[in-house]
C-alpha cells in the first residue's frame, strides 16, 4: 500500500530541486560579489582601485575575448547561425519594449526635464553581456545542472552571439539618447561650454566608468560632448550655441565646379543632415576585443577545414585553444569580484528623484521580465525557437531580467550627461537586482524544466 502523503512529499522534493537549482548559483555570485565589496571598501582598503581597474581591462581584453572565441567558435556553424536568428533579434525586441516602458516611466514619474532621455534609455538597455555569462556560468558550474553536459558551452556560445547586437545599439541608439538636452546645455560665449565632467586622472574616475569597456571615455570624438543631432535638426533662435559647432562647418567648402559640390547642391537638405549625422557616430569604435573574438569565432567556427585545425580533441592547435580555456575561466570570478569593488563605491547624489530611480528600477526589474516571459512563450509557440532547447529559451529570458546595462555609465562619463545619475542608478538597481534576479530564476526553472 502506498503510503499516505507520499505524493505531497514527492512534490515537496520535486519543488526543493527548482529552489537548489536557481538559489544555488546566485549564492556563488553574490559570495563573488560580496567578496569584491570587502576588499575594495574604502574603510578596508585591501585592495586599491587602481588594481580593479586593471583587472577590468583584463577581463575586457582578455579574459571575455577567450571566453567567447572557445565556446562561440566551438559551437557555431552556418546552419547554428540561421537558426540562433531569434538571439539578436530578441537583444532589439527587449529594447524597443524597454523603450516604451521607460517612456511611460518618464510620464507617470516626471523626471526633471533634462533627464527624460535617460530615464527611457535606462530602462530599455540591460545587460545582455558580462552579467548574463556569470549567471550561465554559475548555473552550469555543477556537473548536475538541469541543462546537461554541453550547458556551460551553449549558453556561453548564446550570450556572445547577441553581443555584437549589443554593441551596435550602444554606438548608436544609446550614444545619441546620451546627447547632452540642448536646452540645458550651458554656453558660455568665446570660451567654451560648461558641462559635468569627471577628473582627467584615471585614478580618479568611478570603476563605474570602466567596469565593463575600460577607455570608452578616452575615444572622444570632437562633438561627442556636445548636442549635435540637436544642432543639426533644429534652429533655435532664442539660444546662443557659438560653442556648439555648426554642422555646416564640417564640410569644407569645395570649389563650384568639384564633383562634391555637385553632390551638395543635387543632395535634399534632409538626407544631408542624415548623412552628417551618421559621420559623426563613432560606430568606428565597435571593433574592440570582444568583437575581435566574435568576428574570429564566426570565421574559424563556419569554415569546416579551419574549425577542425583548431578545435577538438585531435586539433593540431589543440594546445592553444587549451590554454585559452585556462585565461577564459577566470572571466566569471574577475566580473563579480569587479562588480563588487563598483558597489563598494556607494551611490553618487542624483538630481534623478528618488520615484524616477524607484521607477525605472520597478520597470526594469519587475515589469519587463514579465512581458520578456510572454515574448519568449509567443516565439516558441510561433516556432522562432529550437524546439526543446532549454538554454536558448533561458538566455532569452535572462535579457529582459538583467539590471541596466554598466555601460551606461561609460557612456554617460563620455557624453558629459547624467555621470552622477547613472552611478546611482546603476548602484540601486544591482542592489535590487539581487532579489528580482533570484525570484525570476526560479520561475524560469519551474517554467522550463517542468516541460522536461
Amino acid at each position: 500500500m502506498e503510503p499516505p502523503f507520499s505524493e505531497s512529499q514527492a512534490n515537496l522534493s520535486y519543488n526543493s530541486h527548482y529552489l537548489v537549482y536557481a538559489v544555488l548559483p546566485l549564492l556563488k555570485l553574490l559570495c563573488l560579489t560580496v567578496i569584491g565589496l570587502i576588499l575594495a571598501h574604502p574603510r578596508t582598503q585591501l585592495v586599491p582601485k587602481a588594481t580593479f581597474k586593471l583587472l577590468s581591462k583584463l577581463v575586457f581584453a582578455l579574459f571575455l575575448p577567450c571566453t567567447i572565441f572557445i565556446h562561440l567558435g566551438e559551437t557555431i556553424t552556418v546552419k547554428n547561425f540561421m537558426r540562433w536568428w531569434f538571439i539578436p533579434a530578441n537583444v532589439l525586441l527587449s529594447t524597443a519594449i524597454g523603450c516604451m516602458l521607460g517612456y511611460l516611466v518618464a510620464k507617470i514619474c516626471k523626471p526633471p526635464p533634462q533627464y527624460f532621455r535617460f530615464t527611457i534609455i535606462a530602462t530599455a538597455f540591460g545587460n545582455t553581456g558580462n552579467l548574463p555569462l556569470a549567471i550561465v556560468g554559475s548555473v552550469c558550474h555543477s556537473s548536475d545542472n538541469p541543462f546537461g553536459p554541453d550547458c556551460y558551452t551553449t549558453g556561453v556560445s548564446y550570450v556572445s552571439f547577441s553581443q555584437w547586437v549589443a554593441v551596435l545599439l550602444v554606438y548608436t541608439l544609446v550614444y545619441h539618447m546620451m546627447e547632452p538636452p540642448i536646452e540645458y546645455f550651458d554656453v558660455v560665449d568665446g570660451d567654451g561650454e560648461i558641462q559635468e565632467q569627471l577628473p582627467s586622472n584615471d585614478l580618479s574616475r568611478p570603476l563605474l566608468v570602466e567596469a565593463e569597456w575600460p577607455g570608452m571615455e578616452d575615444r572622444e570624438t570632437v562633438h561627442c560632448k556636445t548636442p549635435f543631432i540637436a544642432r543639426v535638426f533644429t534652429s533655435v533662435s532664442t539660444l546662443s550655441y557659438s560653442s556648439i559647432p555648426d554642422p555646416d562647418s564640417l564640410e569644407e567648402a569645395p570649389a563650384p565646379t568639384s564633383p562634391k559640390s555637385i553632390r551638395c547642391l543635387a543632395e535634399p537638405r534632409v538626407v544631408r543632415k542624415l548623412r552628417i549625422v551618421a559621420e559623426q557616430t563613432p560606430v568606428r569604435h565597435v571593433l574592440q576585443p570582444p568583437m575581435f573574438a566574435i568576428l574570429l569565432a564566426f570565421i574559424v567556427g563556419m569554415v569546416p577545414p579551419i574549425k577542425s585545425v583548431v578545435y577538438g580533441k585531435e586539433a593540431p592547435l589543440e594546445f592553444l585553444t587549451d590554454s585559452l580555456n585556462i585565461l577564459a575561466q577566470a572571466m566569471v570570478p574577475s566580473v563579480m569580484l569587479i562588480l563588487g569593488g563598483m558597489l563598494a563605491e556607494g551611490p553618487n547624489e542624483s538630481e534623478l528623484g528618488v520615484r524616477t530611480t524607484v521607477g525605472i528600477s520597478v520597470a526594469r526589474l519587475l515589469v519587463l521580465p514579465l512581458l520578456g516571459t510572454g515574448v519568449v512563450y509567443l516565439a516558441d509557440q510561433l516556432n522562432f525557437l529550437i524546439p526543446d532547447d532549454r538554454m536558448y529559451q533561458f538566455v532569452l529570458l535572462l535579457q529582459y531580467t538583467t539590471p541596466s546595462a554598466i555601460l551606461l555609465g561609460a557612456v554617460a562619463s563620455l557624453r558629459g550627461y547624467a555621470v552622477r545619475e547613472a552611478s546611482a542608478l546603476l548602484f540601486w538597481q544591482h542592489v535590487f537586482a539581487l532579489f528580482s534576479i533570484s525570484i525570476y530564476i526560479i520561475v524560469y526553472f519551474k517554467l522550463l524544466l517542468s516541460y522536461v
